[in-house]
């Protein structure tokens, strides 16, 4: 998600086009939306039950999905009302929101994986957040391809925004998924903390880039 992947104005989505690809846009944050209620309440009612950090820090990392998902509810539904030109400003602010919710999702992921380490406790297997973790991984993945279509086409940094957070519940996913497998398996305690921390990177470097854009979009504009 780089300043360079924003279409030429000339390449955007027509009026007409907008139209029918809004709508979609708005389907895809309700199925974001109704699969992330689920996350949050399987994975931190199994990570409670399993005494499982990763767990815990997944479902609290499908709640910042859930509200950047209803960030851009708000935004499209500002275009649908009052047009593309009036979305500008909520275009902005909701930018703004998804990068910020990266960067609390890198610094949870950071405290998570500390205190994991440093209570030295491995996870208890939890057939429920195994199964939860295999089936976010492909979902998460349709999501992210089918929202960063649309992105592209109505020049929308804030769906990018979102679709880089369904990746990142997709990583987040194999993570626990692996943790959680070789827990079971060889009983590798710490196997979950330090998985966790290779995403870091990631999550702080599209957060920046989140807030880079609209920067960016501002100078362009004045």
């Amino acid at each position: 998600m780089t300043g360079g992947d924003n279409p030429p104005a000339e390449q955007t989505a027509s009026h007409a086009s907008r139209a029918l690809l809004i709508p979609q846009a708005f389907i895809l944050e309700w199925i974001t939306i109704a699969w992330m209620l689920v996350e949050v309440a399987v994975a931190i009612a199994s990570g409670i039950a399993a005494h499982s950090v990763s767990l815990i820090a997944f479902g609290v990392d499908s709640g910042i999905e859930l509200l950047s998902a209803f960030v851009l509810l708000w935004r499209l539904n500002v275009e649908l009302k009052q047009g593309e030109l009036f979305s500008e400003k909520a275009e902005h602010a909701a930018s703004r929101i998804a990068g910020a919710l990266l960067y609390a999702l890198a610094v949870y992921v950071v405290v998570s994986a500390a205190w994991s380490l440093w209570q030295r406790e491995g996870e208890a297997f939890s057939t429920y957040g195994f199964v939860l973790t295999l089936a976010a991984i492909p979902l998460m993945y349709w999501l992210y391809r089918s929202k960063l279509k649309i992105a592209k086409a109505i020049g929308s940094s804030a769906l990018r925004a979102d679709a880089v957070e369904n990746i990142t519940c997709g990583y987040l996913s194999l993570t626990v998924l692996i943790g959680l497998a070789a827990q079971y398996v060889w009983d590798i305690w710490w196997i979950d903390a330090v998985t966790s921390l290779a995403i870091v990177y990631f999550l702080l470097k599209e957060g920046r880039e989140a807030w880079q854009e609209e920067d960016e979009d501002e100078n362009e504009r004045e």
